[in-house]
């Protein structure tokens, strides 16, 4: 599940913010015994024109909006880096 979960991820981050940059990785690993059994944990790293001039929390926001439900079903963890091109 946590490949097709890493492609939903990505799928839906390249739709929303048409990134130059995006990495989607699967942290599950590192949170074995932790809530959920380490699963849905993911780290995201995406650069885009969408956070030019944005604060973090808005860019979070934007990342948040963008996967919209997947945050309450199938993603229990997520680390975000979300820049604007320099």
């Amino acid at each position: 599940m946590t490949t097709a979960m890493v492609e939903e991820i990505r799928r839906r981050l390249a739709e929303a913010l048409q990134p130059i940059e995006l990495d989607v990785v699967d942290e599950g690993y590192k949170h074995v015994g932790h809530a959920n059994e380490g699963k849905g944990h993911f780290h995201v790293r995406v650069v885009s024109a969408a956070f030019a001039g944005q604060l973090p929390i808005k860019r979070h926001r934007l990342v948040y909006a963008a996967l919209g439900e997947l945050m309450d079903h199938g993603i229990h963890a997520l680390s975000i880096d979300a820049k604007a091109p320099e």
